[in-house]
């Protein structure tokens, strides 16, 4: 799988990467693009059919909890502090007329 890394795809995917390479950069990056690709083909061969696909290497549950009110709309009580307040809202500064 290795021989399909060209110079031209070395290229282009230093441009994607907004990388300039030397040529030893490019053919090193050559080498390790190839070593990857062998991998996959190496990791392709294993026998995977009673495997169970899964997102995660652990056990994970919904750990998120039910979104439940506790304190209600107590407007009085959040206005307490307010600088400004006028029927029953905030009053702030105009930022633009």
């Amino acid at each position: 799988m290795a021989n399909v890394i060209s110079d031209e795809m070395i290229e282009y995917v230093g441009i994607l990467a907004k990388l300039e390479l030397s040529g030893e950069e490019r053919e090193q990056a050559k080498r390790d693009m190839g070593r990857m690709l062998d991998y996959i083909d190496k990791l392709n061969e294993l026998e995977t059919d009673d495997v169970e696909p899964m997102s995660h290497i652990f056990d994970v549950n919904n750990v998120f909890r039910e979104d439940v009110v506790t304190n209600g709309d107590d407007r009085e009580q959040m206005l307490a502090n307010a600088p400004e307040k006028k029927d029953g809202t905030y009053m702030v500064p105009k930022t633009f007329e």
